[in-house]
Formats: C-alpha cells, structure tokens, sequence
C-alpha cells in the first residue's frame, strides 16, 4: 500500500460463518495501526447458503485526500479471502484476482451449491480446475483447509480466515497488531494455528491434507467410565438408531457423542449434565420420523398385541386396525433423492405440489394389501442415506455439534440451554416447518454470535428464554420479541439453568 493508495480487502463467506466478525477484526485491528477504514458488507439470503461478501479499503492515517471507496473494482483488489473454494471460484469470476495485484486466500473446504445439489449426476464442480485457477488468476494464492483447522481449535472459520490473511503478510499491520483484537483464547488458537499453516506454504510447504485429520479417529471412551445417567442414555441411543438403521448409522451416533464427551469436563455436574441432554437430544434427532419409520412402527407386530389388549379381543372377534394418512408433497420429498427432493420442495415452495397428495386416505394395516403397501413403505429406510431429509438433516446436525462442543468446553450453562435447542424441531408437516424457522433464527441470531465472539456465558440467559419463546408460542411473536430484547412474557415456560451444588 502506498501513502495514497488505499488497500483494498474482499471477503467471500457464506451466511452464518461470522463474516461480519471478521470484518470488525480487520477495522478495528487497521484503527488502532492509525489507519483510516471504510468497510461495507452485502449479505447472503438465506443462513449457509447464501453468499456473503465484506467490503474493506483502508488508508494510512495522513492521506488525507485519499479516496475511499464503498465497492471493490474488478482487477483492482489487493486481497481476496474466501471461506469456500467455489466462492472463490465465484470471486475470481467475476474478475476480482488480478495476476499483477491479488493475494487469494480461500479454504478448501466444501459447502455444495444448489446448482450442485440438483444435478440428477454428479453436479460437482471440479476443485482440481478451482486450483489451478487460483495459481493462474493470483498474484499469490494459498489454499487450505481453513475450516478444519477452525474444527480443531474449537473456534469458527472466520478466526482462521483472519489467520491466514494476517499470515500472509500484504496487511499494513503487523501480527501482533491483529492479534490483540480477538477476544478469545479459542479465536486466538485459530488465529495462530492459520498463520502458522500460511508461513508454512510461504516457506515451500506444502499445507497439510485434510484427509489426515479426518482419518484420525474420535476418542472412544468405555461407556463403564462414564457417569451413570449418560451411559444410561448413550446405551439406549445406541440401540434405537440400530433399530432406525443400522449398526453403521449407531457407530455415526457413538462417534458424535465422543467428541462431544471430549469437549466436557465430567468433574463439573453443570457440563455432565448439559452434556447427557446433548447426547438424548442427538440421539432422537438422528432417529427423526419420516414415512419409512412411520410405516414401520405402524406395522411391527407388538403393536398390534398391544391393541389387541388394549381392546381387551376375545376368541372369534374380529379387530380391524385403520390407518388415516394424509401424505404432503413435503413427506414425499423428504424420503425421495436429493435433486429429486430438492425439486419438489421448490415446487412446494413456489405454492404448487405433486398430485394426490394432501387428501385423507383410509389404510387398513392389518389387512393384506394395506400391510404389503406400509410394509413397502418401511423398507425405504434402505434409501434413507440418499434421502432429501436425510441431507438436511445431517448439515443441521453437525453445524449443532460445532456449537455444542464449544459450548460444552466453555459454558455449562449456554451448553445447557443449546442442549435444549432441538426441541423446538418437534411435530409434522405445518408444525415442523415452523419449528425449523424458529430453529434457524435463534441459532442464527443468538447461537453463532455467541460461538463465535465467545460471549456464551454472557448469553445462556438470552438462549434459554428464546428456546422457551419458540415452544410457548408456534405464531413466533413471543420469540421476536424476545429476540428484540424484550423480557420473556410471564406465560413463556422457564429452561431451568443448572445451578453449583
């Protein structure tokens, strides 16, 4: 950067990824170097989806008629940082990297597009092309897996997005100067961990492969060492998600509870208690009801016993069991392929549907052919891993883990509250959708804020009294105004927050 000349920064993030954090690092770090700032921002549309770009110029501090501007210029931005490798292939797109000036920075991690998703094939973009684009199209360009190191320090990639920018070097500020404007030692450690990983390349080395981090397998503790009431928990979800899939979908759970044992200190009753929730709340929520399991219970012979008692049969009765069904586009779809499920549902969206859906029908499951039908239907759970629902779910449940693993590591009490959050996903069809919407705003207005400035302690209140606004009132009223800042109305239903004893 010359004296005049501003330095010019264009972030890339998704919604969600604290791309607005990251912004206010790299103004106030600029600020206190003495520097003038200007920063803009243009968000995503929808939360991990829609792309969100961070607009930054800054000018020393006597460059009085310095011009600064509120949108980058093609082929004039001296760095691009992008928390996705298509967003960086977006960027570099639309002309942003310019061999002569750009230092690109971009994870390597991968969220799939729409445009991805749909694709009846593999629609995947080849990241093979994005990289040799990157080392073509940039003056400097450093690739890595940003948000595995993010994984790995406990933090969000936005702390590791600042790493390896300030690593990199073209910033007017030195590290220690950026270093001083997070606030967290878990922002730190991914802060350091970047640098590192960039001088590294910086040096000739080459970044290290994520593949080596993920074959390195989650702590699996002797459940006979855990505290009685979480073995307890953890046994029996174990056995429903064999019973709901298999025993690979059971290990997928067991594994998703060690890292989250990982994250806890089992000395304090706060975290064994939050935690033991945690994992129930994991264990129903991966055993999510859909028309195979629906179909399933419906069908299995104890139910049929247990009616039989329940209406007290004698010899030479006759007992008829039916079924009203009243199957949505919505059911349909999420059992279906994903490009196939995502289709309908943007029909559905769009206020259309899929014929003879939505009508009541009658099924009489202890008859032949009403039992063959359901029986058919039950054995779609072999499809379920391929399944629109099954996608969804699973991206939902993982961004969740993240969240609870630094929670549980650093609040007890947000840990507690964030434990709870899966309630809210409860009924079907009408009722469901609303608890998804509630779900999203709470975790996109309070949850990740919290995670990712570290302020969790500061907000379990806040939490704990949304969670109650969004199962008080399915309208979400209540739950705005709590989100607003309002005190909860006295008619919210309290989440006990687990005190010292």
């Amino acid at each position: 950067m010359t004296d005049k000349a501003p330095f010019r920064i264009l972030l890339a993030a998704l919604g969600g990824e604290g791309g607005g954090v990251l912004m206010n690092w790299i103004v106030e770090a600029a600020r206190a170097s003495g520097h003038r700032v200007q920063a803009t921002s243009v968000p995503g549309v929808a939360q991990r989806t829609g792309s969100t770009s961070y607009y930054i110029e800054i000018a020393r501090k006597e460059a009085l008629d310095a011009v600064l501007s509120l949108v980058p210029m093609p082929g004039r931005v001296d760095a691009v940082v992008c928390s996705e490798l298509v967003e960086a292939a977006r960027v570099m797109a639309a002309g942003f990297v310019s061999p002569r000036l750009t230092t690109l920075i971009s994870s390597t991690a991968r969220f799939y597009s729409t445009a991805e998703k749909i694709a009846m094939g593999d629609g995947r973009y080849d990241e093979a092309n994005v990289r040799k684009a990157a080392e073509k199209m940039a003056r400097d360009s450093y690739l890595l897996d940003l948000g595995q190191l993010a994984t790995e320090n406990g933090t969000f990639v936005s702390a590791t997005m600042y790493g390896a920018l300030c690593g990199s070097g073209v910033l007017p500020f030195d590290l220690e100067q950026a270093r001083t404007v997070l606030g967290d030692a878990r922002s730190q450690a991914g802060f350091d961990a970047a640098v590192a990983a960039v001088q590294r390349m910086k040096d000739g080395a080459a970044p290290e492969a994520p593949e080596a981090a993920e074959s390195d397998p989650a702590p699996r503790p002797d459940l006979s060492d855990l505290p009685d009431g979480l073995r307890t928990v953890i046994g029996h979800g174990l056995d429903r998600l064999r019973d709901y899939q298999d025993d690979a979908y059971a290990e997928t759970y067991r594994a998703r509870a060690n890292l989250l044992i990982a994250s806890a200190d089992l000395s304090d009753h706060r975290a064994v208690h939050a935690l033991t929730e945690a994992c129930r709340r994991l264990a129903l929520w991966m055993a999510y009801e859909d028309v195979a399991r629906v179909a399933d219970l419906k069908t299995r012979p104890e139910r049929f016993e247990r009616i039989r008692d329940e209406v007290q049969l004698q010899p030479g009765q006759t007992l008829t069991v039916t079924e009203y069904l009243k199957p949505r586009a919505e059911e349909i779809a999420d059992i279906l392929p994903v490009p196939i499920g995502r289709r309908i549902m943007a029909r559905v969206a769009r206020g259309g549907g899929i014929p003879f859906t939505g009508r009541g029908i009658h099924v009489r499951s202890n008859g032949v052919i009403g039992y063959r039908m359901l029986r058919t239907m039950a054995a779609m759970k072999h499809l379920r891993r391929r399944s629109y629902r099954f996608a969804e779910e699973q991206r939902a449940i993982e961004d969740w883990l993240m969240s609870m693993q630094a929670a549980l590591a650093h609040s007890p009490d947000f840990a507690m509250g964030l434990a709870e959050l899966p309630r809210v996903l409860k009924g079907y069809s009408d009722t469901l959708q609303r608890g998804k919407t509630a779900y999203a705003r709470i975790m996109q207005d309070i949850v990740r804020p919290a995670v990712a400035a570290g302020t969790e302690a500061d907000t379990a209140r806040w939490l704990r009294d949304a969670i109650g606004a969004a199962l008080a009132d399915d309208s979400h009223a209540k739950l705005e105004a709590v989100l607003a800042g309002q005190p909860p109305a006295p008619e919210i239903p309290n989440l006990k927050r687990v005190e010292n004893v």
